[in-house]
């Protein structure tokens, strides 16, 4: 079968990416991303931030808790120092880009509208951040600003990341549909909190976002009534661990996935992921992706 899949104006090689956050630049680990569909930059904003105070990392049983807070050089030093590099590698590049205003993410849109760059992923999503992020997310009628904005300052493909903090998130996708999106990722961490013991929040940003295997039943529940909401392909996301997991995910109407925490543990999972793939459709001989996509609803 031919393991391409088509999102707007880009062609990955399969339906497997890395995730923001999870896997940088793919710069570290070339021989997994060049066999990926695409790797997610980490969020790239107008200016460079430093992120949140340590700690930021919490483990529990069933995943971790993350407050980065979004560090990242800047644009301008994306664009001059990192994106060059990336372009070197032979899967396709999606940046991911997080304003703290509307108009930030159009200029953001307008300085990566680049032949070096594959897509634009959206961040309206990020839950450890003070402006902006997941406050943006939930709000159907900004999220279509926001894309509209983005779509109007760039001919790249358009991938909005969705939040499902205290959203229905069928609504806010269909608000990034309206707007010109090509596709959205479902979904981003959810908010949550650890302390240390005595009373007080671990993580140095207060709030972090949940990810990992916990994360998987609601992400496929939202990844399920998505999908039945928009025309646009949705990207699944939240808890993929294995190649079992992005089965499940594509079965619930993903028509591609991204690999996040479980690239933290062994940083060639999402390769893993992809060679799993590979050889479930091999071995149930399946002609194409449509045959699994959104079997679940079929099945009903």
């Amino acid at each position: 079968m031919n393991p391409q899949v088509t999102i707007g104006r880009t062609t990955f090689a399969n339906p497997v990416l890395a995730a923001s956050g999870t896997f940088e630049f793919g710069l570290k680990f070339p021989s997994v991303a060049n066999r990926l569909g695409g790797v997610v930059s980490k969020a790239i904003t107008l200016q460079p931030r430093a992120g949140n105070a340590p700690p930021r990392i919490c483990e529990f049983p069933g995943g971790i808790l993350n407050s980065v807070g979004l560090e990242n050089p800047g644009v301008e030093e994306f664009c001059a120092e990192v994106l060059p590099r990336t372009r070197k590698l032979k899967c396709r590049v999606v940046v991911n880009i997080a304003g703290f205003t509307v108009e930030e993410y159009g200029e953001l849109a307008a300085r990566l509208d680049s032949e070096s760059v594959d897509a634009l992923e959206v961040n309206v999503s990020c839950p450890n951040v003070k402006e902006g992020g997941a406050l943006f997310g939930q709000q159907p009628r900004v999220v279509e600003a926001i894309t509209a904005l983005v779509r109007s300052r760039t001919a790249r493909t358009v991938i909005v990341k969705l939040t499902a903090n205290f959203v229905d998130p069928a609504e806010t996708a269909k608000a990034a549909e309206a707007a010109g999106a090509d596709a959205v990722t479902i979904i981003n961490t959810l908010f949550g909190l650890a302390l240390d013991g005595n009373g007080r929040p671990f993580l140095g940003g207060r709030n972090g976002g949940i990810s990992g295997p916990a994360l998987k039943p609601f992400a496929l529940f939202c990844v399920d009534r998505v999908a039945a909401a928009v025309k646009i392909p949705v990207i699944g996301c939240g808890g993929m661990m294995d190649a079992g997991d992005a089965l499940d995910f594509l079965s619930a109407g993903a028509r591609m996935v991204q690999v996040g925490t479980a690239s933290l543990v062994n940083p060639e999972a999402a390769l893993d992921v992809w060679t799993g793939l590979r050889e479930y459709c091999r071995k149930h001989r399946a002609a194409g992706w449509d045959e699994i996509v959104g079997r679940t609803r079929r099945q009903a």
